[in-house]
C-alpha cells in the first residue's frame, strides 16, 4: 500500500550526504540530490497537493548523530512522513576517522530503533532507505585516506547485517522499504557501477535520477 500525500502534507528527508547533497547552499534547502528531485516531480504531477518539502540530512552524519539532534531537526517540525537513508558512515567511520571504531550491527540496530520509536507513535508514515554500495574499480579519496578495493570489500561485509537490520526494522514499524542497494546493483548489471555512482557510495545524476523514481512509487 502506498503513502497517501495530502495537501498540506510535511515531508522530510534526513540521513548523510547522500541526502544532503549541499542542502545549506541551496535556496530552497533541498540540496541538488533526489529529495530535490522527489519535490520536483511531485510538484509537476499534483499541482492540486502542494507539500512541504524538509531536508536536515548532515553529511558524515551516523545513526548516533541523527539521535543527538532528532528532536530538534525532525520530531519538532511534526513531519507526516520521514524518509531516512543514513548507514554509511555507520559502516566506514573506522576507515577514513582516526577517532571512529567498528559500529556493530547491534549498536546501529538499537540507535535507528530508537530514531523511529517515536515517530511511530507520532503516527508519521516511514520510508527507510537502504545504504547502497557498488563495486567500482580502483580507488578513491576519503578525506586524505584513499579507499581501495580491499577496503570496499570489508565495507560491504559490514553493510549488508546493517541494511538486513534496516529491513526488520521496516517490517517491525511497518515502514516502506527503498531496497536501494539491489536496485542499484541491478541497475549496475548492464552499465558499470561508475554509471550510478562514481565513488561507488555518493550517486551520480543517473543514480539520484533513480532514487527519486523508486521514492516516488512509494508515494500517491
Amino acid at each position: 500500500m502506498t503513502i497517501t500525500l495530502r495537501p498540506g502534507s510535511t515531508v522530510m528527508f534526513t540521513g548523510d550526504s547522500v541526502t544532503d547533497c549541499q542542502r545549506l547552499e541551496s535556496e530552497d534547502g533541498l540540496g541538488f540530490g533526489y529529495p530535490l528531485r522527489v519535490a520536483g516531480e511531485w510538484g509537476l504531477r499534483h499541482p492540486d497537493r502542494p507539500v512541504t518539502w524538509l531536508n536536515s540530512a548532515i553529511a558524515g552524519n551516523k545513526v548516533m548523530d541523527l539521535e543527538a539532534r532528532w528532536q530538534a531537526d525532525v520530531l519538532d517540525a511534526r513531519p507526516d512522513v520521514v524518509s531516512i537513508l543514513v548507514g554509511g558512515n555507520d559502516v566506514a567511520w573506522h576507515t577514513y576517522d582516526p577517532d571512529g571504531y567498528v559500529i556493530s550491527a547491534e549498536e546501529y540496530a538499537a540507535g535507528y530503533d530508537r530514531l523511529l520509536a517515536p515517530l511511530a507513535e507520532a503516527g508519521a508514515d516511514l520510508i527507510l532507505i537502504e545504504t547502497s554500495l557498488l563495486p567500482i574499480s580502483g580507488s578513491v579519496e576519503v578525506g586524505d585516506v584513499h579507499i581501495g578495493e580491499e577496503e570496499r570489500k570489508e565495507w560491504r561485509a559490514e553493510l549488508d547485517p546493517k541494511n538486513q537490520v534496516v529491513r526488520e526494522l521496516a517490517r517491525k514499524y511497518g515502514a516502506h522499504l527503498l531496497a536501494a542497494d539491489g536496485m542499484f546493483a541491478e541497475l549496475a548489471a548492464t552499465t558499470g557501477p561508475e554509471y550510478w555512482a562514481a565513488d561507488g557510495a555518493h550517486p551520480t545524476p543517473a543514480g539520484h535520477a533513480a532514487l527519486a523514481a523508486a521514492w516516488l512509487r512509494l508515494v500517491a
